[in-house]
């Protein structure tokens, strides 16, 4: 999903270490070294682009409105639900967190499972997926049955390796798991950064093909978990889609994103 903030292409990652090391393969070494070839031979390019996008950016602010609440009727047991990420988990581009990824999701979870649903959101604009972690490890929520995660635009833009963001990510599930604050966690896909409006060539195809390689990275690893598991989202982004700062989800954008996920949860009844 497109998320948070634009900074440097090459900017130097404040994250550091990781817990997991989770392999990536020949095929993922060898993107990832044209990846960098293509980045070392573009660098002035790109971060004069970066410095100019980011001045020129407008600072949207997170959606108001309730932050957790309950849904749905009827009895049985009370299905609970964590929905945590950066801004686009934040609802940053819109007014309310009803036109929001989480207004959408509870709402379409609601048509196609029966029950009482609680839900609950913790967001922060500006976060990677190393960040979710400390949001949430700073005030740990209640648990739920699933967490649904929504991060990895400021892994790209930060310039973190795609290893160390999947190595974030497991550190992140394997903590909720755990600690018994969810039964599952499902990961988000990165959304096609090479179709934000705001970003100007090459500097949009550089951090698209590196979205793609971390989102790749993300599904394989999930793929090799029975608690983890990566949602799939076709998106096409375009100037009417995305919000005003053309870095953004609008509502069409977040009502794709908060249906898919939420059919995601249904369909594999979690």
């Amino acid at each position: 999903m497109p998320s948070s903030r634009s900074a440097s292409p090459i900017s130097r990652s404040s994250d550091s270490g990781a817990v997991a090391r989770p392999v990536t393969g020949e095929v993922g070494l060898a993107h990832a070294a044209g990846s960098l070839a293509i980045k070392l031979a573009l660098a002035p390019l790109l971060v004069v682009q970066a410095i100019r996008t980011r001045r020129r950016a407008p600072v949207l602010p997170e959606a108001a409105g309730a932050r957790e609440g309950r849904a749905g009727a009827g009895e049985g047991s009370v299905f609970r639900v964590l929905v945590a990420g950066d801004s686009s988990a934040a609802g940053v581009g819109v007014e309310h967190q009803d036109r929001a990824v989480v207004g959408h999701f509870v709402r379409t979870l609601e048509r196609h499972r029966a029950g009482p649903i609680a839900w609950r959101l913790s967001a922060k604009s500006g976060l990677t997926t190393r960040g979710v972690h400390a949001l949430l490890a700073a005030d740990p929520p209640p648990a739920v049955d699933v967490a649904v995660v929504i991060s990895g635009v400021n892994d790209v833009v930060d310039q973190i390796p795609a290893r160390r963001a999947v190595a974030h990510r497991a550190a992140l599930a394997d903590w909720l798991l755990e600690r018994g604050l969810a039964r599952h966690v499902v990961f988000a896909p990165l959304p096609p950064m090479h179709q934000f409006p705001l970003l100007p060539e090459p500097l949009r195809r550089v951090l698209g093909a590196d979205a793609r390689r971390h989102d790749d990275a993300l599904a394989r690893w999930a793929a090799t978990r029975g608690d983890v598991s990566h949602a799939t989202i076709e998106l096409e982004l375009s100037v009417e889609t995305m919000a005003s700062d053309g870095f953004h989800p609008g509502e069409p954008v977040y009502r794709a994103c908060g249906e898919a996920l939420a059919l995601h949860v249904a369909q594999r009844k979690l």
